[in-house]
């Protein structure tokens, strides 16, 4: 079905605005890098400025995939989404350039960075090893969400 089909049954495309809000309410997603044949998907927590910028701290062993793709990639993909029912959800799909964070510039993120929610497994590793931050600039931006009934099961509504 199409996206005009869609919203038919209620779907609703958000606007920038809209989309800054719900990324703002949340704290993990996916990120796909570019990689031969299909995407490297990742689980990955992050801390967003409010405007235009994710930043994502990696933990990093001796030889990592992650780093190798991050740095070779030219753009990537982050999908944030959230589930509360099969009828009330809510997504967005955002592609951007990945860079690097120098470490003398993590002062000016600490308050940014340390509120962000991350698995405890990750927040007590990251004091013992090879960490990198990493801003996401979000180039483009689309979101979608659904928060209520389709029409047909709305009560007083025939179908």
């Amino acid at each position: 079905m199409s996206i005009a089909q869609l919203q038919e049954y209620g779907l609703e495309q958000m606007d920038d605005d809209a989309i800054r809000a719900f990324i703002d309410t949340q704290s993990t997603g996916v990120l796909g890098l570019p990689m031969d044949g299909a995407p490297y998907l990742l689980p990955m927590s992050f801390a967003f400025d409010g405007d235009s910028s994710l930043y994502f701290t990696y933990l990093l062993g001796l030889s990592s995939r992650k780093a190798a793709l991050t740095e070779r990639a030219d753009r990537a993909r982050f999908l944030v989404y959230s589930v509360e029912t099969m009828f009330n959800w809510e997504s967005a799909l955002l592609t951007g350039e990945l860079t690097e964070v120098p470490e003398d510039e993590w002062s000016e993120l600490e308050d940014l960075l340390t509120a962000a929610w991350r698995p405890e497994l990750f927040r007590n590793a990251s004091t013992s090893g090879n960490v990198k931050v990493y801003e996401f600039e979000i180039q483009s931006q689309s979101g979608s969400r659904h928060t209520g009934l389709a029409p047909g099961f709305q009560e007083g509504t025939e179908y």
